[in-house]
């Protein structure tokens, strides 16, 4: 079976960086009203700028697809152009639209040629999947090269207009209305953007690339229930309810489409079930933590960081502090984009050098799966 490379790498962040103080000026404020859960996420998220897809005059600017078609096109020049392209992997949480899938629609925006394309679906961990496919694609030898892709355009269903049929009812019933946390607390956390990678069989002549050792992925879903979910409601005994057995009244005044997190049990299981994922990765591939050059976990929140670090050492994973290396802080919490920021970032830091070994880690609080990945420089 063949190596597989990463060659290149590339990002693509719509309009302006947004401050902390602008956010609600874009996304607008729920019933007129300031929001209450605002500053209590930021100050412990520590995010402190992030980008939309909506400009300061509130004007929508780009599609998922074309954020991430943006992206994909960084890759190309003449020596690999689009229609070099034999797969396209897309892994996003936030499509543009239920059906087709995303990635014919990126597909259809790139205009090149006929090719293979796959769709990720799932929240954090479908950048991921993406990648993974092409992995195993150029490693067979089904392709000689594929393009992979995360992707989110969280900021549209962030906006307040989103929950004016809620507060509206809300008001109904009640004096102070208050959009429920498990809903609101996501409006500060997301972040649109895309990124890119073209893996091949073979290595750069010039400069460096990042060799895929291995990927391998889990999945607590047979133990535990939904945390993080959109398109239903959470029952009282954990199941979800979809938006299909809901009247197209109660989609708009239950906000069913808005995206909500069980905040208890996302605490109460994020790190441990990371933690215990990690030690059986470290296991299976007999991988010796402390030779970890440089750790890039996809963290939501910096709230989790030291949690996460705490429950590391707990294990006795000898993870170096030092291999630490995260960009939540000035680019926002972007899904299934997250990793190819994070790793995008790296690559073009300068700080890279042959034999190098980076471990990639992602949760996703969907219903706790967790995804990685070993690199070597070379």
């Amino acid at each position: 079976m063949k190596d597989v490379y990463i060659t290149r790498i590339s990002k693509f962040l719509p309009n302006a960086p947004v401050g902390n103080d602008e956010m609600e000026s874009i996304l607008g404020q729920i019933n007129g009203k300031p929001s209450r859960a605002k500053r209590v996420v930021l100050r412990n998220n520590g995010i402190k700028e992030r980008y939309y897809a909506i400009n300061s005059q509130g004007e929508i600017t780009h599609t998922n697809a074309e954020l991430t078609k943006e992206a994909i096109t960084k890759l190309f020049d003449d020596s690999f152009t689009q229609n070099n392209m034999e797969l396209l992997c897309c892994g996003t949480s936030s499509p543009d639209q239920l059906l087709p899938s995303h990635a014919v629609m990126v597909h259809g925006l790139l205009a090149n040629k006929n090719l293979e394309v796959n769709s990720a679906s799932g929240i954090c961990c479908a950048g991921m999947s993406s990648l993974k496919f092409g992995f195993l694609s150029v490693k067979s030898e089904n392709s000689n090269n594929a393009v992979c892709t995360g992707s989110e355009r969280s900021s549209t269903r962030m906006m307040a207009s989103m929950f004016n049929e809620e507060a509206e009812s809300l008001s109904s019933l009640e004096d102070q209305p208050i959009i429920a946390f498990k809903k609101e607390f996501l409006r500060w956390m997301l972040s649109d953007g895309a990124g890119a990678m073209l893996l091949e069989n073979k290595k750069n002549e010039t400069g460096l690339s990042l060799k895929i050792d291995w990927m391998e992925a889990y999945s607590f879903a047979y133990e535990l229930e939904t945390c993080m979910y959109s398109g239903g409601e959470k029952q009282e005994d954990g199941s979800i309810k979809p938006w299909t057995e809901y009247s197209s009244k109660q989609w708009l005044e239950d906000s069913i489409f808005s995206v909500k997190q069980d905040v208890k049990i996302l605490e109460e299981h994020v790190i441990s079930k990371g933690v215990e994922s990690l030690e059986m990765v470290f296991e299976k591939y007999s991988k010796d933590p402390s030779d970890i050059d440089y750790f890039l976990p996809h963290i939501s929140s910096n709230y989790f960081a030291e949690k996460l670090k705490t429950g590391i050492k707990e294990k006795g994973l000898k993870i170096p502090e030092s291999s630490w290396f995260t960009n939540l802080s000035s680019v926002g919490n972007v899904g299934s984009a997250s990793i190819y920021l994070m790793l995008e970032e790296l690559v073009h830091s300068g700080r890279l050098k042959k034999g190098d070994k980076i471990l990639l880690s992602v949760p996703e609080s969907g219903r706790f799966s967790y995804a990685y990945a070993h690199l070597t420089v070379c």
